[in-house]
């Protein structure tokens, strides 16, 4: 190889490593960067992981802080939780689930009486092993251990029950002991020894009342009976006396006295009800009874004060609602009097309307029965009508204050629907008139008054009313126009005689009307020759039967009157081809005949002279021989003796009473098979006297003090078939006839 040659390849040599140099150099290089890279990294990582220590540090000593305030926090609660358990007077602990005592406050531990054994870490068994062996416990009438088994058991039982245990020194404690899921339990031990004592107290205090109570209406009783006995001379006096001749000033003050008499009357009742009430010994007596009869009861007592007020007492029972119903007939009665006596008392002019509405209720089996009482009277202020049923609340106001009360009728009604589970209410204006009403739910009684569908009676054809009172004249329409029959109405007699020509059936017409009344009317109509029937609507059915012009008449009803009287007097229509019906009237209106028998026997027990005299007074007119027995000892030897027909037993006698004098006659009858009536006259009239009367073997009861017509109808109803009749009609009136042109004579009856 030549020089140059090899100068060539060393110089190729020394270029390679040169570039091989050059190539290591720039590898270094970035070798270098990329550690410069990786060590800055590396720099900031350890400056992270720094700042997250320190934080982390930090935040360890915050948690450090707050867990040591926590704590401190905790402490301070359970020392203050302590603290007020330790202040309370009732036992407080705590147990685990194997029955050992982990905690209690002084109040639970000093139940022990300071026995050092109880603390925390005492068994219940332990337990109860120191309170029967120290006898700090009386078991009563069980033995330690029995005590000790049942105390026991109620223990491990899942909910203890609380039991009542007694202490050594009369204190009573009540243990009410609750167990958690995990199986502990919490304890008290409530010291009830003063709510003991008071109760004690209360029963106590509860017998005296029980006592001051049966005082109370002992007292009451034999008050109601002793003002009952004088009230039975006044008014029955006074019942004589205003049927004697008397002049306009004397009989002023006779009727003063009655109604003075009657009013005290309704202010002993009143008070004697609302102390029953009060008391809670007020019972209903429900039974079957007819509703539209009672109605018409309570408006046959209140119609002499209504006619001398000139307002009229009507009645719309729906046509569609039955009458009889089963429930307390007594209580139902005294609501109405007590609602349409007051609309009675505070009307002037207008009138008094009882509305009766029953709407069935087929699920309970009943029918909600709707009594409302309307009238024109002075009404209620909007602000006072909330008082008028609260006890005695009276409305104070220049009106009312002209009528007396004793403010308990409205209470005493309210109290009543209540107990019948109805509900009662009013609606009045001032100077315009008040409604009251109430309603209850009464099952129907079957058999009893007027069934809900009403029998179909004959079409008379086109009915004329005749009234002056249009409210009369759309209650008389509807309840036509629901049996099919139409109707005209005249508001007087001339706009009806006017009007005869056209064609009618029937002629219906109220007995008092101004002009032309409805007697004078029925002479009108005959003289014109029209043999139509007419039938008188008049509040005095004895009156207008001796009236000469009674003989132009088909029938007279009274009014307010029963639905059923109507319908069986439109059903006589059919026979008038032969004698007219027979009017609707009670025994003293239509007499029966004399006979040729003997007079009834009648005895009367009476120990009190001036009832002797008023019982004697009533009954001076009447066809009978009349005994009187002082005692129970005389009533039962006139019974033997005397041979009555019907007793009259007063209750309260010295010696015997009625009721026993009435036992000793019936055990006397038994051997007879005879039954002689016997009708308590007695000034018992507390709720449950009469049943007491008739269990006692009575057959009718009369209230001192005696109203004659209740006496009389007694006589008249009970009087043996056979004997002469106590009371002898009247001589007939001379027998009339009318014949109208074509037709032949038209009689009246006999």
């Amino acid at each position: 190889m030549s020089l140059a040659s090899k100068l060539a390849e060393e110089r190729r040599a020394r270029l390679a490593a040169e570039r091989l140099l050059e190539q290591k150099q720039a590898e270094l290089h970035a070798a270098n960067r990329k550690l410069s890279r990786h060590a800055r990294l590396l720099s900031q990582q350890i400056h992270e992981k720094s700042a997250e220590v320190e934080t982390a540090l930090s935040e360890n000593a915050r948690v450090r802080g707050d867990l040591s305030v926590a704590n401190e926090r905790i402490a301070l609660a359970e020392r203050r939780l302590w603290h007020s358990i330790e202040t309370i007077r009732d036992g407080f602990a705590f147990w685990d689930s194997e029955g050992v005592m982990i905690a209690a406050n002084d109040a639970w531990i000093s139940v022990f009486d300071g026995l050092a054994e109880v603390s925390p870490g005492i068994s219940y068994i332990r337990l109860l092993q120191l309170a029967t062996e120290e006898g700090m416990i009386d078991t009563g009438a069980l033995s330690p251990a029995e005590w000790r088994h049942e105390m026991l058991a109620r223990w491990q039982s899942a909910s203890p029950d609380p039991r009542v245990i007694r202490l050594w020194n009369g204190q009573y404690i009540r243990m009410m002991d609750q167990r958690g899921h995990g199986g502990d339990v919490v304890s008290l031990a409530l010291n009830i020894t003063g709510t003991i004592r008071y109760q004690r107290r209360l029963r106590e205090a509860r017998t005296r009342a029980e006592a001051a109570n049966r005082a109370k209406s002992t007292f009451l009783a034999n008050m109601s009976h002793e003002i009952r006995t004088p009230m039975n001379g006044v008014v029955g006096m006074a019942d004589l006396l205003a049927d004697t001749a008397l002049s306009e000033e004397q009989k002023l003050y006779v009727d003063t006295i009655r109604s003075s008499g009657e009013a005290l009357l309704v202010i002993i009742n009143d008070v004697l009800d609302y102390s029953k009430i009060e008391a809670e010994k007020l019972v209903l007596h429900p039974r079957p009874f007819d509703l539209e009869r009672c109605i018409h009861e309570v408006l046959l007592l209140l119609q002499p004060t209504a006619k001398e007020k000139g307002i009229s007492l009507l009645v719309d029972y729906d046509l569609f609602t039955p009458t009889g119903f089963t429930g307390d007939p007594g209580r139902i009665r005294q609501v109405l009097t007590n609602l349409v006596g007051n609309a009675v008392k505070f009307t002037s002019h207008g009138h008094v309307l009882i509305r009766v509405l029953g709407l069935p209720r087929p699920e309970q089996g009943d029918i909600d029965v709707t009594v409302t009482v309307e009238d024109t009277g002075i009404g209620i202020a909007r602000d006072k009508v909330h008082m008028v049923f609260g006890d005695f609340s009276q409305i104070d106001s220049e009106a009312s204050r002209q009528f007396e009360g004793t403010g308990l009728g409205l209470a005493i009604s309210r109290r009543l629907i209540e107990m019948m589970g109805g509900r009662i209410w009013v609606d009045s204006e001032l100077g315009v008139g008040s409604s009251f009403g109430f309603r209850v739910a009464m099952p129907v009684a079957e058999g009893i008054g007027q069934s809900a569908e009403p029998a179909p009676v004959p079409d008379p054809g086109r009915v004329l009313i005749v009234d002056d009172d249009a409210l009369q004249v759309s209650i008389l329409e509807k309840q036509l126009e629901l049996l099919g029959i139409s109707t005209v109405s005249c508001a007087n007699g001339p706009a009806a005689l006017a009007r005869l020509d056209e064609g009618f059936g029937l002629v219906l017409t109220d007995h008092n009307m101004a002009g032309m009344d409805g007697l004078e009317l029925a002479e009108a109509i005959r003289e014109r020759g029209h043999d139509v029937p007419i039938i008188l609507f008049s509040p005095a059915v004895h009156f207008a039967e001796m009236d000469p012009a009674r003989r132009h008449l088909h029938a007279i009803l009274p009014r307010p009157m029963l639905r059923r009287d109507l319908f069986r007097t439109l059903g006589t229509l059919e026979q008038e081809a032969t004698l007219p019906a027979q009017p609707v009237a009670d025994p003293q209106a239509a007499p029966v005949p004399a006979g040729t028998g003997r007079p009834a026997r009648i005895l009367a027990a009476e120990d009190n002279k001036t009832n002797r005299l008023v019982f004697a007074r009533m009954l001076a007119g009447a066809d009978i021989e009349l005994r009187f027995a002082e005692n129970g000892v005389e009533a039962v030897q006139l019974h033997r003796d005397f041979a009555p027909d019907l007793i009259f037993m007063d209750i309260s006698m010295p010696g015997m009473d009625g009721m026993e004098a009435t036992r000793r006659i019936r055990t006397a009858e038994a051997d007879t098979g005879h039954h002689v009536p016997i009708v308590a006259m007695t000034a018992h009239a507390l709720q449950g006297d009469e049943e007491r009367a008739l269990a006692a073997g009575l057959d009718h009861y009369l209230a001192k003090p005696l109203r004659k017509a209740d006496v009389l109808d007694k006589l008249a109803a009970l009087t043996p078939a056979g004997l002469r009749p106590p009371f002898h009609a009247p001589p007939p009136l001379p027998e009339a006839t009318w014949s109208p042109p074509g037709k032949a004579p038209w009689q009246a009856p006999g």
